[in-house]
């Protein structure tokens, strides 16, 4: 049998729930947007900073790859298999042969045109078809000739190429000392060796986003030296 208890005087009634008003919604609501505001810009900031170091990244690495591919074809601009005959010859009045692949050029402002041996066996002296080569910008893209033919050594898609320059520096010694009569600088056809160096400018920026844009700078030393001139008779 259930009995119920009076209430004691003095204790307070229990409050009735009667849920929450517009107003708390309203506030609760707020800060809700407000913290979820704060959260989708904190991820779109980070998604637009991974995205901008992924195109950093890939583009600092074909750049790289391109400059080194450039700098380490152009070191052997001039190699010439019968070098021997582009050095004084021994005797008055000898004369040295000029070498065939000595010349480095620049066609266009975006261009350079070098050229090197590639006889197997005997060395024929003559500049072949496949003995020419160089490097060129072509609609963004930069290019690599070999032969008669030019090939994309970057991907358009990815990296834009929007300057080449290759810049020489160019160094002449005299050889005029080791002619059987000496002649220095300044003497008609006297011998010399010409000492080149390039500096080479690479730049391009990403094609996901126009404001990813780096320089790569790198100078190349030709091993082959160009020699040029005789000895006085």
């Amino acid at each position: 049998m259930l009995s119920l208890r009076p209430r004691r005087r003095g204790a307070p009634a229990r409050a009735r729930q009667r849920g929450l008003s517009i107003m708390e919604l309203m506030i609760g609501a707020t800060v809700g947007m407000i913290v979820m505001s704060g959260a989708v810009l904190l991820f779109a900031k980070n998604v637009s900073g991974s995205r901008m170091l992924l195109a950093e990244t890939r583009l600092n690495q074909d750049l790289r790859n391109a400059t080194d591919l450039l700098t380490r074809d152009l070191r052997r601009a001039g190699y010439w298999g019968n070098a021997i005959l582009g050095t004084t010859a021994i005797g008055v009045g000898s004369v040295t042969t000029q070498n065939p692949y000595s010349q480095v050029t620049s066609p266009a402002a975006d261009e350079v045109s070098y050229r090197f041996s590639r006889d197997a066996a005997t060395d024929n002296n003559t500049l072949d078809n496949n003995e020419q080569f160089g490097f060129r910008i072509v609609d963004g893209a930069l290019q690599m000739q070999v032969g008669s033919s030019w090939t994309d050594v970057t991907d358009k898609s990815s990296v834009t190429i929007t300057e080449l320059s290759v810049t020489p520096t160019v160094t002449q010694i005299s050889l005029g000392d080791t002619c059987p009569t000496v002649c220095g600088i300044g003497t008609p056809n006297c011998p010399t060796t010409t000492v080149r160096s390039f500096a080479v400018v690479l730049h391009g920026q990403s094609v996901r986003d126009a404001n990813v844009q780096r320089s790569l700078r790198s100078t190349v030393r030709v091993r082959n030296d160009q020699v040029s001139g005789a000895c006085p008779a």
